[in-house]
């Protein structure tokens, strides 16, 4: 009961959308009424496929009007107050009860001949289906696009933030070659990248312990991208999140640097760039 008292979101009444709904509803409905024929319909009165066609579409549009000043009611009234999801229903139900009303009233001008409450019983379910259908789907379809730009406007933030803010940056994102982003991490969870064929094996501290990504990419793309941070490239195979080294030791095989996390190897050091990283531990 606390999801129905919660705000709508305001996508579902900003003008656009509520013209998409409008418009959508009355498409479908052309097309739910001429082809499915509800309840055998065309049968209700003798009149031809042609003429059925014109009577249908004439009604439907007509009875669209009361969704459209349902709707313009809708968007002044949501300017001053925010609807909840349970009074949204209920705006709904009305419009399916008055929708219904104007369907029944609007029979009887072709001699029904059936009892009202049979002629409103059949109504109601029609103008359900004709309207819970498509604004089901025009809202998932909504939802569907403000993720879609929620999600894009969150990765022109994290690209202004590594190019405005390159270091000490508290996010680092790894993307494929295409560039598409597939992975952002603290800069405190990042332990080391290594390299794997075509792949980079991203590996990084997470609630299960040690955890691995693959990245189609290569080292030294990641090399360029993380140029003034301090992931550094310390071997053809390996870079390293400098602040997550414990212990930097010389062994009979060289330098190798000690993350002091278990299931984590020691990282090997080059000669290529040793000179770099013993820079970087002599100033701090």
């Amino acid at each position: 009961m606390s999801v129905l008292r919660r705000k709508i979101p305001p996508f579902i009444y900003k003008r656009s959308s509520l013209t998409l709904l409008v418009v959508f509803t009355s498409v479908f409905a052309l097309l739910f009424i001429n082809i499915y024929k509800p309840f055998e319909s065309p049968q209700w009165y003798p009149i031809t496929q042609f003429e059925y066609f014109l009577y249908s579409s004439l009604i439907i549009l007509t009875g669209v009007l009361v969704v459209v000043i349902s709707r313009i009611i809708l968007f002044y009234y949501t300017k001053k107050r925010t609807l909840t999801y349970w009074e949204y229903i209920i705006w709904v139900i009305g419009e399916i009860f008055f929708m219904s009303l104007f369907y029944t009233l609007y029979s009887y001008t072709l001699d029904e001949t059936r009892d009202f409450t049979e002629v409103y019983r059949s109504s109601v379910i029609n103008t359900s289906l004709i309207l819970l259908l498509p604004y089901t789907i025009t809202i998932l379809f909504l939802s569907w696009k403000e993720n879609s730009k929620r999600l894009k406007q969150l990765e022109r933030e994290l690209e202004q933030g590594e190019a405005n803010v390159p270091v000490g940056a508290d996010i680092l994102t790894f993307r494929d070659e295409k560039g598409e982003l597939l992975l952002s991490i603290k800069k405190d969870s990042l332990l080391y990248l290594e390299a794997a064929d075509n792949y980079v094996s991203v590996w990084y501290l997470s609630k299960s312990g040690v955890s691995k990504y693959l990245v189609r990419n290569t080292l030294r793309e990641m090399e360029e991208r993380f140029a003034n941070t301090a992931v550094v490239r310390c071997h053809r195979s390996f870079m390293i999140n400098l602040d997550q080294v414990k212990v930097a030791r010389r062994t009979r095989n060289g330098i190798v640097l000690d993350l002091g996390t278990d299931k984590v190897p020691d990282i090997p050091v080059s000669r290529t760039y040793a000179e770099r990283i013993a820079k970087w531990f002599i100033s701090l």
